[in-house]
């Protein structure tokens, strides 16, 4: 329990929320908070609150004395240094480490840097410092791609180059000396200020409306892409921190099972829009040529969606109907998030629904980077 982690004045410990103004990051802040779990939260970004697109909401938690933003370069050893330096000789008692690139069909260097590096010189400092624990988010992808669900034993075989940078940075944090780790590998993250995981497809579910056409996917129905509410993520993160034992990994995926034809269905719910699958002979010829398929796939999203956000006079958004290359594949993204639950651990938000696609898409209207017209 977290009576264990006494560490401040008032017996509560401090957080250090690397990437902490990211999609997940920032909600970690906000479960921290509305929690009221620590005595301090440190939120450490690159990226300060004001260019984050923030919502009121978020904008609301980090103005909680509680809450202190830094921001730091963590690819630099001075970066490193200035998000753990605290006064006197206090030290932070838990690390979320939520910083990483996160945008795919980047070059492996990118990854090397921005992954890896970035947890093994934040895994190291924390160890250097007795940090009590270093929680590190992976991904669901490290595993190798089947239908069946995998377990956090199944083999790996990681199938995108953020996903090999991911197990990379895994196995780094083992050969930190001291550190007191643990590792989630969650699904595909969804929520209040997702604009990677479920929202790239909604977006171009909201262009097929404007274009007046029928959505056609690759592949099929049962295409899984396993889906997780980042409330959950965050709940587990704290979780692992203070009740699993150190250096043990969970992955996280809600009940759902969610596939391709589920995505469908929620489109067609949000939009009015009639979905449907390209089939396993047209998929396969664009499987020989992905690049090809994916210069096609966004030209024909790009700029309708550019039109759209013009006319609602959207000039600056972080949403965007692009795809990339590895995106395309017919790898399923399946796994069996219940491990975690044997220690203790409930998930909030047991399946993907159209609700839960629509709080996201409403929160975008009222920030005025969605366009309305879209729905």
């Amino acid at each position: 329990p977290s009576s264990k982690l006494m560490a401040a004045a008032d017996g509560k410990p401090r957080a250090l929320v690397l990437g902490g103004t990211g999609f997940i990051g920032r909600n970690m802040v906000k479960f921290l908070v509305e929690g009221d779990h620590c005595s301090m939260v440190r939120a450490v970004d690159k990226k300060p609150p004001a260019t984050a697109f923030f919502s009121e909401e978020f904008k609301g938690v980090f103005a909680n004395p509680v809450v202190n933003f830094v921001q730091a370069n963590l690819n630099a050893e001075a970066g490193v240094a200035k998000a753990f330096a605290l006064e006197g000789d206090a030290k932070f008692d838990l690390v979320f480490n939520f910083a990483a690139e996160t945008a795919m069909g980047q070059e492996d260097a990118v990854y090397q840097s921005h992954v890896v590096g970035i947890s093994a010189k934040t895994s190291a400092e924390a160890a250097k410092q007795g940090v009590r624990r270093f929680v590190e988010i992976s991904t669901s992808q490290v595993y190798e791609p089947k239908g069946k669900p995998s377990k956090e034993d199944s083999k790996t075989k990681p199938w995108t180059s953020l996903a090999k940078a991911k197990l990379q940075a895994e196995q780094a944090l083992a050969s930190v000396t001291g550190l007191q780790y643990n590792i989630l590998r969650p699904a595909v993250v969804y929520g209040p200020a997702d604009a990677s995981g479920v929202m790239p497809r909604m977006i171009c579910g909201a262009v097929y409306k404007h274009l007046n056409e029928k959505y056609n996917v690759l592949w099929g129905g049962d295409l899984k892409c396993n889906t997780v509410h980042v409330l959950d993520v965050c709940r587990a993160a704290w979780h692992v921190a203070t009740q699993a034992p150190p250096g043990t990994t969970f992955n996280l995926a809600d009940k759902g099972n969610t596939d391709q034809a589920k995505m469908n269905t929620i489109l067609e719910q949000i939009f009015g829009i009639k979905t449907g699958f390209v089939g396993t002979i047209m998929s396969n010829m664009a499987k020989m040529s992905m690049s090809t398929a994916k210069s096609f796939a966004n030209e024909k999203h790009m700029e309708p969606w550019g039109e759209m956000c013009k006319a609602s006079n959207i000039l600056n958004t972080p949403l965007t109907p692009y795809i990339s290359e590895e995106l395309l594949t017919d790898n399923h993204n399946c796994v069996d998030g219940s491990a975690i639950e044997a220690t203790g651990f409930a998930y909030t938000v047991p399946e993907l629904t159209e609700a839960g696609v629509r709080e996201c898409i409403d929160q975008y209207i009222r920030m005025g980077l969605f366009p309305p017209s879209a729905l």
